[in-house]
């Protein structure tokens, strides 16, 4: 069920944050300007809209499902800078990093029973979307499982995603990029370089072919 890859992507990321103390908060991450506070913050806001989404019907037909949906984040260097610059202005105002793990990991627990509790075919709506609930976890699976990556990149030791968060990634991508990648990438390689986070290689450019001009899928 979706509803179960959403708590294992989730759960994972737990386990990272769950640990951690106020000054760990200040290592680097996987995305650009983001201390480990910052990208916590942004991920509690995302765990946030999970919770409202799934209490959030909709009346209209569903117009994205779980790939589709991604199609809206393509690359924005401005809109980028902006919520780099949000996410650590804003998280910076907890005087303690307990506090914003705290806030993540009640929030999280939430989300996870209200996903459990909701029908994968209701309609809900999110970011100007309607999609289905079942859609709908797919999606924030992928979105915790890629941060996971970002997350862990300066914590040595720390816990990598889940299995089912990283197969619902694999899927996403290859759903937005038309077939299976045709590269013996491991599910980590895959979401790092097909969300832009890793560059490709002259060697896997020419593997992709015309492909690779897509590249990020999403970011």
């Amino acid at each position: 069920m979706n509803a179960d890859v959403l708590r294992a992507a989730y759960e994972a990321f737990a386990v990272v944050v769950r640990p951690l103390g106020d000054e760990e908060s200040w290592r680097p991450t996987g995305c650009a300007g983001w201390a480990v506070r910052d990208l916590v913050f942004h991920c509690a806001g995302d765990v946030q809209r999970a919770l409202v989404a799934l209490h959030t019907p909709a009346a209209g037909p569903p117009d994205r499902d779980a790939v589709t949906y991604w199609w809206d984040w393509a690359p924005d260097p401005a809109g980028a800078a902006n919520g780099r610059r949000f996410n650590r202005v804003s998280a910076s105002m907890f005087l303690d990093f307990r506090q914003l793990r705290d806030l993540y990991l009640e929030t999280t627990a939430a989300a996870v029973n209200a996903a459990a509790d909701a029908r994968p075919e209701l309609r809900v709506a999110t970011q100007g979307h309607v999609l289905t609930a079942g859609d709908l976890m797919l999606t924030l699976a992928v979105e915790a499982t890629v941060h996971h990556l970002d997350l862990v990149t300066d914590l040595p030791g720390a816990a990598g995603p889940s299995t089912a968060g990283l197969a619902a990634v694999r899927a996403t991508l290859d759903g937005l990029l038309g077939r299976p990648v045709p590269l013996d990438w491991s599910d980590e390689h895959y979401a790092r370089a097909a969300t832009g986070r890793t560059p490709l290689t002259d060697a896997e450019r020419r593997a992709l072919g015309a492909d690779a001009d897509r590249f990020p899928l999403f970011s």
